[in-house]
């Protein structure tokens, strides 16, 4: 079974061959913690300023409302800038790296496109969709498959970046002037389709703030991506006391003495809590512990699961905004009949200390300079498994590499290395390739978790059937 899917990844790879290779010449990049120091307080700015306000006037605020704000306050949010991806911004993607990514995800939904009978009409709809840069290669790649292709009756675009949403606008060759501009509401609410794709052949392609406002009829299939989404909605810190119960990890004002400054971590993972110590003195804000049980804790913590797999000292993270999402996603493609896959950076147990900052491709103190860089998580993929549990199967996760060369992206690279003579070229296709596939890059930190409905049968490609013990319930972190 498996060779004859494998086999199958090929044929369809071969069928995408025919487009030349998009040469996008990112060199690979190994992430450092940032070793700099910094004697004097940092530039208070206005959205700083702001968070300073909120904390000084409410008391130490939770790190998720300091993501919310860092990330996508109107004030300066981190979000509302435009050039965040790529050389030039803070990190590049999977998809900017190589057209390879987006290529084989599309042969992905067609193969399960046909194996769930090819149905009439389907909606793409992409969480977080950056530059669009996926989008655009998935549309590209389905054009190769006429029948599929032709089933696609919209994209929708969950994002609320204006900024962003121009980026994407752009990539996909949309015309502003077809219907009301990006950002505009309806009397219902919801932001309607913003243009129709001139350049996938009149798709209409529309943006939403969020998953509850994306309404397609009920004879169309959903195809969901959910690509480096997960790893920036907030997250709620904990560590648990010795005496059995869980303090919540705030954000304070750095001159203040409302409560004590936490201690450092013993597990520096990553530019985690301490990781970017070095200029926390630059910063105007730092970490504590709350002084007793908060609203928080009280209900993020309340399964007993927390208290039987950690012990006094463990930290863990936790984000019920994603939980929230996951089921919101489970529930709509087993109404709907449709298939989703996540990927992201993380691991398939709970962690406590990778809160970090993301500026200029390398880590940074989190607390420093709030709108200036991104902030991310590693992603629970159990905890996503436990929340769509009885709503919808999960699949994984497993490692991107592992997708990847399964789903035939080795084919595809002899593809494109055969189609061009440029010598800089075909280096630069390999060396995508490594960094997309390699262990000691993006190839094992970044997982795939595929969903499907309840109703579907058998395992999608090219995963493996889930044990009822693995859907069950969240894992505690790996000793």
């Amino acid at each position: 079974m498996f060779l004859r899917r494998a086999l199958a990844c090929s044929r369809l790879l071969h069928r995408v061959a025919l487009a030349p290779p998009l040469v996008r010449r990112y060199s690979p990049t190994i992430y450092k913690p940032d070793g700099t120091t910094h004697a004097v307080k940092e530039e208070l700015t206005p959205l700083a300023k702001h968070i300073r306000d909120t904390v000084l006037a409410t008391g130490p605020i939770s790190i998720a409302q300091y993501m919310q704000l860092a990330l996508t306050s109107p004030i300066g949010g981190y979000y509302t800038r435009g050039q965040v991806f790529g050389r030039e911004g803070d990190f590049v993607t999977s998809p900017e790296i190589s057209q390879m990514f987006g290529e084989v995800m599309a042969v992905w939904y067609v193969m399960h496109w046909e194996m769930m009978g090819r149905p009439a009409k389907t909606v793409f709809v992409e969480l977080g969709p950056g530059r669009g840069t996926l989008m655009d290669d998935i549309m590209r790649a389905s054009k190769r498959f006429q029948s599929f292709y032709a089933s696609i009756r919209s994209i929708h675009f969950v994002e609320k970046s204006p900024e962003l949403r121009k980026l994407q606008h752009d990539k996909l060759g949309c015309d502003w002037n077809v219907t009301a501009t990006v950002g505009d509401k309806n009397d219902t609410g919801k932001t309607p389709l913003s243009s129709a794709s001139q350049r996938h052949g009149g798709v209409e392609v529309g943006w939403h703030d969020v998953l509850e406002q994306v309404s397609v009829d009920g004879d169309c299939v959903p195809l969901v991506m959910a690509h480096e989404f997960f790893d920036a909605l907030p997250i709620y810190k904990f560590e648990k006391g010795a005496n059995g119960q869980w303090s919540e990890i705030l954000v304070d004002v750095a001159d203040s003495n409302a409560a004590p400054v936490l201690p450092a971590s013993p597990a520096q993972l990553r530019g985690s809590l301490q990781s970017a110590g070095d200029d926390s003195n630059a910063s105007h804000f730092k970490f504590v512990r709350a002084r007793g049980v908060t609203s928080n804790a009280a209900m993020v913590l309340r399964d007993q699961r927390f208290d039987s797999l950690f012990d006094k000292g463990d930290r863990v993270e936790v984000s019920p905004e994603s939980a929230r999402v996951m089921i919101q996603l489970a529930d709509w493609i087993s109404t709907n009949n449709g298939m989703g896959l996540i990927i992201d950076y993380g691991a398939d147990w709970t962690q406590g200390d990778t809160f970090r900052g993301i500026k200029n491709h390398r880590f940074a103190n989190p607390l420093t300079s709030p709108g200036s860089m991104d902030l991310t998580a590693d992603v629970d993929f159990s905890y996503l498994r436990f929340a769509a549990n009885g709503r919808a199967k999960c699949y994984g996760p497993i490692e991107q590499g592992s997708f990847l060369h399964s789903m035939g992206i080795q084919a595809r690279l002899q593809q494109l290395l055969q189609s061009t003579n440029d010598s800089k070229v075909q280096k630069d296709l390999v060396d995508c390739y490594k960094r997309l596939t390699d262990v000691h890059s993006m190839g094992r930190v970044y997982k795939v978790l595929a969903v499907l409905p309840n109703s579907s049968s058998g395992s999608p490609v090219p995963f493996a059937q889930p044990t009822a013990e693995s859907s069950s319930k969240p894992e505690a972190a790996s000793p």
